[in-house]
């Protein structure tokens, strides 16, 4: 009786051969990415680095803790603590809503959310300037009230909501729409109130994307430096955030001075990559670290 003939099965080591680039090719690649990234940017880093330290640790030390730059530290964080809450909150707030409800106006919502990527700082802190300066729309009667907005921290405040508002939103929004409805639904269906549900059912399913979303919006609050440059007056000690005492002590010369405060806000955006790279890694968005 003839033996019925199968069509033999390439191996998978021939497959991935005969699927996968040259071996040559892929390794220019990786050497054009590595030495495209070690000239843009971990050769600049390890300059900042160098230059801090190349008068010596004393000089360092006396750079990142004199008065005007504890005050700039201080702005900074005091900033970034003000805004990612309340941007933390639209964002939750606006995602939901675009995500889980169909309303007039939807995609007006989403143009304006986009608003602040489309307009540049610098034009953004000229905007508030105009509406809240002296001579501005709302200038009259601030003054009359002893409000001041403009060249003191609210300004700075307002200015930093403005260019950061929309990182939680727009990373929370295709977080939600991926997920869909059917859980909230049955949620509901089962007697749960729109809090627990929220609490119980949406908040765990897009914690992660949350916390990543924090993050990025933590680290453009304290890197700011166009519009809070416009509304501050870069004042010394009392409306300077980082960038802003590194810009100043830099255009003065004190090239120490101004790379010792730039590499504490190098370590805080290592320290914000290493926090991402966790997150995306304990979420699953990448296969490893």
């Amino acid at each position: 009786m003839a033996q019925p003939v199968f069509p033999q099965v390439a191996p998978a080591k021939m497959l991935r051969k005969s699927t996968s680039e040259p071996s040559w090719l892929k390794w220019t690649l990786i050497g054009i990415s590595g030495i495209f990234l070690s000239l843009f940017l971990l050769l600049p880093l390890l300059t900042i680095f160098l230059q801090a330290f190349s008068k010596g640790w004393d000089v360092y030390l006396a750079a990142v803790t004199e008065p005007d730059a504890l005050s700039a530290i201080q702005l900074t964080l005091t900033v970034a603590l003000i805004t990612v809450p309340l941007n933390t909150l639209f964002g939750v707030v606006a995602a939901w809503a675009i995500t889980k409800f169909s309303f007039k106006g939807k995609q007006l919502l989403l143009t304006l959310i986009d608003l602040p990527f489309a307009v540049s700082p610098v034009i953004a802190g000229l905007i508030f300037v105009l509406l809240f300066g002296v001579n501005g729309v709302m200038g009259p009667f601030l003054e009359a009230y002893d409000i001041q907005i403009i060249f003191a921290i609210p300004g700075i405040v307002i200015a930093t909501l403005f260019i950061t508002f929309p990182f939680v939103a727009r990373e929370l929004i295709p977080v939600m729409q991926s997920l869909g409805t059917s859980e909230e639904e049955a949620s509901l269906v089962l007697g749960a109130k729109g809090w627990k549900t929220f609490w119980y059912v949406t908040l765990p399913n897009i914690k992660w994307g949350l916390l990543y979303s924090v993050i990025l919006c933590n680290a453009r609050a304290m890197g700011e430096f166009g519009a809070v440059a416009v509304v501050s007056g870069k004042i010394r000690g009392m409306t300077n955030t980082m960038p802003l005492h590194i810009d100043i002590l830099y255009n003065e010369y004190q090239f120490a001075a101004a790379f010792a405060v730039a590499s504490l806000m190098s370590l805080l955006a290592i320290i914000t990559l290493v926090i991402k790279k966790l997150i995306e890694y304990k979420a699953g968005l990448t296969p490893g670290i």
